[in-house]
């Protein structure tokens, strides 16, 4: 399953960039992030892995972080894997007078029993992928956050 989704922030790139690549603001636009714990490598580097946890109602979700390349302020993909599912975002950031595109490339694969499920949850994820955008977006201009 893949999908693009884009939203444009007014901001210029290089404060939506520092806002993304720091790891203590994904509380602010990630609902139930809990931490990033590094696992292997150097944390933020292409090759690193990280363990992100969030709790979503009773229910702990753990996703290992590998990053696959980093090209800030331009792009950065990474891939985030857990029980049967595999998604890659790969992030491109352009700036035209003043306002950031953040256009994220989504892809997803899924093994076991997640691939009966995957045709019905299309829907599920592209909405979810569009609201830590919309919630990004509010934190970057707004300094609102999700965090309670």
């Amino acid at each position: 399953m893949q999908y693009t989704l884009e939203i444009t922030l007014d901001l210029p790139k290089g404060k939506v960039i520092n806002l993304f690549d720091n790891p203590h603001n994904l509380k602010h636009w990630q609902p139930g992030f809990q931490e990033l714990l590094p696992i292997e490598g150097k944390p933020g580097e292409v090759g690193a892995k990280s363990r992100l946890t969030y709790i979503n109602g009773n229910k702990r979700i753990e996703l290992i972080e590998t990053i696959i390349q980093r090209d800030l302020p331009h792009s950065f993909c990474a891939s985030y894997e857990t029980n049967g599912v595999l998604n890659r975002i790969d992030n491109q950031f352009h700036e035209v007078n003043g306002r950031t595109t953040w256009i994220a490339h989504n892809e997803f694969r899924f093994s076991g029993i997640m691939k009966l499920f995957a045709w019905s949850m299309t829907g599920i994820f592209k909405k979810q992928s569009l609201q830590f955008m919309q919630n990004f977006k509010r934190f970057a201009e707004e300094g609102k956050s999700v965090s309670v």
